[in-house]
């Protein structure tokens, strides 16, 4: 063969070939395993295609059919949020994307976290609430205020200071030998003056506890003239009070309560225990002074400076 008779060939060959996506698909040989049917197939058969259609690649959606999975309204199967498998049955739980929880993110699986309710103050009646607030004033060894009450009772601090004016009043008008009052802030049960004597009697037992002249003098230059220095102290009594001084503080009446800022020196006060031991709510409560003072009390003055 020459070689223009063979480029003539190759040319009619390129011409005549056919793409294999545009060839015609050859037909199935039939199945051994089936029976032949010269008629077809039976018309209750369903076909291949009424079993399994095609998906569509457009959508990338699954098949739809009896045996597919149901498709919600975004386009995905419902599954299990524990397993990840689909849902199958009538208890199957649909939940749409307004109904997803903060912990319901695809890709995080978890519990719902729900925040715990702080329990419920106990309720208490107003009998109740009388028992256990003499309970508690019958064992405290000082004053205790309102809000510390109300806090241990898990009350509104409003109605336990109207309980206390309460009981308070119920002492007075029975008449018991005991009050309920304030002092040095909070409240405390005191006995009756009028049964002084025989509490002392009882408690004193021969023994004296009282204070000196001197002692009940200088308490009381602190108690009126507080915040003081012991210079001023002394000044006031004309006498040297260093060692009275000492024996207040000792007892827990008197306290430091910082330096004068001119000289430096301390200044002393009255501590809560003063108040507790006289029944006074603050030092506003002392009586005042001028009914005990002489006539000459401006002379007096002028004759120490």
């Amino acid at each position: 063969m020459s070689d223009e008779e063979r480029r003539d060939s190759l040319a009619d060959q390129a011409a005549a070939w056919i793409p294999p996506w545009e060839r015609p698909t050859p037909p199935k040989p039939p199945s051994t395993n089936e029976p032949k049917s010269p008629a077809g197939p039976p018309a209750d058969r369903p076909s291949a295609q009424d079993l399994d259609p095609p998906a569509d690649l457009g959508s990338n959606r699954p098949p739809e059919g009896p045996n597919s999975s149901k498709i919600s309204s975004t386009g995905e199967a419902e599954r299990d949020l524990g397993t990840g498998a689909p849902l199958e049955g009538r208890d199957r739980t649909k939940i749409s994307g307004s109904e997803r929880g903060a912990d319901d993110v695809p890709g995080k699986r978890g519990r719902r976290r729900v925040a715990a309710e702080p329990a419920p103050a106990p309720v208490l009646d107003d009998a109740e609430l009388r028992g256990a607030l003499e309970a508690i004033l019958l064992v405290v060894d000082q004053p205790v205020s309102e809000l510390v009450l109300a806090e241990v009772l898990e009350q509104a601090p409003a109605r336990v200071g109207a309980m206390l004016d309460e009981i308070a009043g119920g002492y007075t008008t029975a008449g018991h030998g005991f009050e309920l009052r304030r002092a040095a802030g909070g409240w405390r049960l005191y006995t009756r003056p009028e049964y002084a004597t025989y509490v002392e009697r009882f408690v004193l037992d021969g023994q004296s506890v009282r204070l000196t002249q001197a002692a009940l003098e200088t308490l009381a230059v602190v108690a009126y003239r507080q915040p003081v220095t012991r210079s001023r102290i002394s000044a006031i009594r004309g006498v040297n009070c260093d060692g009275v001084l000492r024996t207040l503080v000792g007892r827990g009446l008197v306290e430091e309560c910082g330096t004068e800022a001119d000289s430096g020196a301390f200044l002393y006060r009255t501590t809560t225990l003063f108040l507790e031991k006289l029944g006074l709510n603050s030092v506003d409560d002392l009586p005042p002074l001028a009914p005990f003072l002489p006539d000459d009390v401006e002379e007096l003055a002028d004759a120490t400076r």
